[in-house]
């Protein structure tokens, strides 16, 4: 676990401000006829219109090719880490995509997600969209200094589950970063069930640390389909999921959410 320096923050703070200002962007671009070869292009240039670029493209996990886009677009029933070439239509009203966007900018990473509706939306969609974001606001609220990392996923979990009706993705969650996309420690979106699932549980959220912190749901079963480090991850029933995302700073008061615009972005677009 890294803990930011007080000097060190702003750069955190103004790699965030560019994934905000990216997905401001995409928001205003995506409308029904695009591909996802067309969306990801875009992203590209507006990271470079900020002085950015992705921290996406060609990323490298051990067993996988280096990614190929510059963001990960997941498209109704892909959870996470969808690709520029995982679907050969153009999106249509009635879609829902994913966008997880990183950047790199200065030497710091910026990372967060948004899902949108395309023009429209059946009513359990939107359920389901509306569940994933005040999930994040939940989630964000129960991150204070002091208290442990679980408090993340007992709020998280205890409102999409038990509340709400839908599925927390398994094996998939939030995690450190800064001047390297994924450091310590961890954030489960779920309670462990076993002994040794989550060592990272009970540590405690400390003043400096920074986190992307993201809730996957899904509208039916948690299980996916392949390896949690795989790309693209979908649903094994084929339901609709949704990802959201967002950068904290855990402050001596509470919370600080880098990417704060984010929750004035609209949900359904185009």
């Amino acid at each position: 676990m890294v803990l930011m320096k007080p000097k060190q923050i702003e750069g955190a703070r103004t790699a965030a401000s560019k994934v905000c200002l990216t997905h401001e962007a995409l928001a205003e671009f995506l409308r029904p006829g695009l591909t996802l070869p067309e969306i990801d292009e875009f992203v590209s240039r507006t990271l470079r219109s900020l002085d950015s670029k992705s921290c996406f493209l060609r990323y490298r996990i051990p067993g996988q090719p280096p990614f190929p886009s510059h963001s990960c677009l997941s498209l109704n029933d892909c959870v996470v880490h969808g690709t520029h070439m995982d679907v050969g239509r153009a999106i249509e009203p009635g879609d829902v995509l994913s966008i997880d966007i990183g950047v790199l900018h200065r030497g710091w990473i910026g990372d967060a997600a948004w899902t949108y509706g395309i023009v429209e939306v059946d009513d359990e969609s939107r359920r389901l969209m509306d569940t994933g974001i005040e999930s994040l606001r939940r989630g964000i609220a129960a991150m204070q200094p002091g208290k442990p990392l679980i408090d993340w996923a007992r709020a998280v979990q205890e409102y999409v589950e038990k509340e709400a009706g839908f599925s927390l993705v398994r094996g998939l969650g939030g995690h450190g970063y800064g001047k390297s996309l994924h450091a310590p420690p961890f954030i489960s979106n779920v309670v462990p069930t076993a002994p040794n699932e989550w060592p990272d549980a009970f540590r405690v959220f400390e003043p400096g640390l920074l986190v992307a912190v993201e809730p996957m749901l899904t509208a039916g079963h948690h299980n996916i389909t392949s390896d949690p480090n795989a790309w693209p991850i979908r649903t094994a029933d084929g339901s609709l999921a949704v990802h959201y995302e967002a950068d904290v700073l855990i402050t001596d008061d509470g919370p600080d959410v880098l990417t704060h615009q984010m929750f004035d972005l609209p949900s359904i677009v185009g």
